[in-house]
């Protein structure tokens, strides 16, 4: 089709984890070229996300995967070809083994698979990304009860850090079509990671601190914007459209981002 498709599930979900981790980074002052990342789940999400980890920079010999039989390794043959794009040479076969020293799990499996060992076994300043819904692979509340260095997200409303696509394919979608662009491409996602993260990196609008009843700073419980701060109108969406005329997918141009960003707002 020669017109915007995204699947909100796969692709609204891997660039909103990759704000995320890109921000957990800069808050736990690791390389997101040198962290060890575990991924549970190999499901449609799982290797979206995974997949835009690799656009941001992460090596693919960082990631270590699991399906519902284990790691995900060169030792297994009845990979499909999705699944076998991340298979990894590793002894490994169970989580707990996977996990141990890892600086990063990121979960989109099921609920309270997550032991208090496995938790205990990784890195120091650990980033904990437990997505099950709604029932996280490990609550937050224990997860920082067992490590109160790390920085925990999961997809409830109810937690600090919740990483939620809405974050995302709104101004994924407006960006696109406001530039008539004939794809959602790798470029634009990546612009629209970026620009989220940089967001809550600044301090947060009156509106929100009117609207929460209390204001945000960035760090370990704050490493993404609200939903409904309006910079993400403007910002995310300006930056998809720009992407999309870079990467030669926008079929209108648009002059003036300054005089766009007032339209998005009217």
């Amino acid at each position: 089709l020669d017109i915007p498709v995204l699947h909100d599930d796969q692709h609204g979900t891997a660039v909103t984890i990759a704000a995320a981790l890109l921000n957990a980074c800069e808050v736990c002052g690791k390389s997101i070229t040198d962290i060890k990342i575990v991924i549970c789940g190999a499901g449609a999400a799982a290797i979206s996300s995974a997949t835009m980890l690799l656009e941001i920079g992460v090596g693919k010999e960082q990631i270590i995967m699991l399906d519902s039989k284990g790691v995900i390794s060169t030792h297994r043959a009845e990979l499909d070809d999705s699944k076998a794009r991340f298979a990894t040479n590793t002894t490994a076969t169970t989580l707990s083994q996977a996990i141990e020293g890892a600086d990063a799990f990121i979960g989109l499996s099921k609920g309270d698979i997550l032991e208090d060992s496995d938790v205990k076994s990784m890195s120091p300043s650990p980033i904990i990304f437990a997505l099950a819904n709604p029932v996280p692979e490990i609550s937050y509340q224990r997860a920082k009860s067992l490590r109160p260095d790390a920085i925990v997200a999961t997809g409830r409303s109810d937690n600090p850090n919740q990483i939620n696509n809405v974050l995302a394919f709104p101004y994924l979608f407006r960006g696109a079509l406001d530039t008539l662009s004939t794809t959602i491409n790798e470029t634009m996602k990546i612009a629209a990671a970026k620009s989220i993260a940089s967001i809550a990196q600044r301090a947060v609008s009156k509106e929100i601190v009117e609207q929460y009843g209390r204001t945000f700073t960035f760090g370990h419980e704050y490493i993404l914007p609200k939903p409904g701060d309006r910079r993400l109108l403007i910002e995310v969406s300006s930056a998809v459209a720009r992407a999309a005329m870079e990467s030669g997918v926008a079929r209108r141009s648009i002059a003036s981002f300054e005089e766009y960003g007032r339209t998005l707002l009217s």
